[in-house]
């Protein structure tokens, strides 16, 4: 069993189901009862994934993505009781890689586990050519680093990736479910405010870079990286 998977869930019950399923599945599985105990395990643990309750005790799910986002760029699947848009964008806005509502299905969890972490490992296994050049401005997906003027700059995993997928499809335009399904490889949930959102955060660290490309709106249809011929 070479996968590692970190199951952060205060239910007794459903940490069982979710180990016997998953170790019948070939994972490793570790469980955490609650939000403090669940940062210690990955710190120590080094998960391949993580499967992250929202409703937890002493630190609930938002703030635990939070610090696993400050550390890692590890694969986390939030799982929620509630089922409402406004938990799923918040999540996907902190960094998570995908959504599921309880009761679980077994064969949907599976399946997006599989998904998420053939995504990831296929990042990570990125060479160091797939560097993004522009002026004053590198993109590195293999090393998760974004450098503006030379200086490396902090930024989440998933802005990131989404601005290295839009500059490596430059002057091309992308609606936001596109960019949904491209950049966080989920079935869309209703709401796509949170490409809105990150497109935000990233034209701030953008802004005045360079007058030789840029992030733009196309109004009624998306966005794109636009180059100057």
């Amino acid at each position: 069993m070479d996968t590692r998977i970190l199951v952060v869930e205060d239910d007794t019950n459903i940490c069982e189901l979710l180990r016997v399923y998953l170790e019948k599945e070939g994972y490793e599985v570790k469980i955490a009862n609650d939000g403090v105990e669940g940062i210690n395990y990955f710190k120590r643990y080094d998960p391949d994934l993580v499967l992250l309750d929202i409703m937890l005790p002493r630190m609930n799910g938002w703030d635990v993505c939070k610090q696993i986002r400050h550390i890692s760029s590890k694969p986390v699947i939030m799982i929620t009781a509630k089922g409402e848009v406004f938990d799923k964008v918040l999540g996907l806005e902190l960094g998570a890689d995908d959504f599921m509502v309880k009761p679980l299905d077994m064969k949907e969890l599976s399946a997006r586990v599989k998904a998420v972490l053939r995504r990831y490992n296929n990042h990570d296994m990125q060479t160091s050519g797939e560097v993004l050049k522009f002026e004053n401005l590198e993109i590195s997906k293999e090393k998760y680093e974004l450098k503006i003027n030379g200086k490396s700059i902090d930024i989440p995993p998933k802005e990131l990736e989404l601005l290295y997928f839009l500059a490596a499809n430059s002057n091309r335009v992308f609606n936001r479910n596109q960019l949904l399904d491209q950049v966080w490889d989920f079935d869309y949930l209703g709401d796509s405010r949170t490409v809105d959102v990150h497109i935000k955060r990233l034209r701030e660290k953008l802004d005045g870079v360079s007058d030789k490309w840029a992030l733009k709106t196309v109004w009624g249809i998306g966005y794109k990286f636009e180059v100057s011929q």
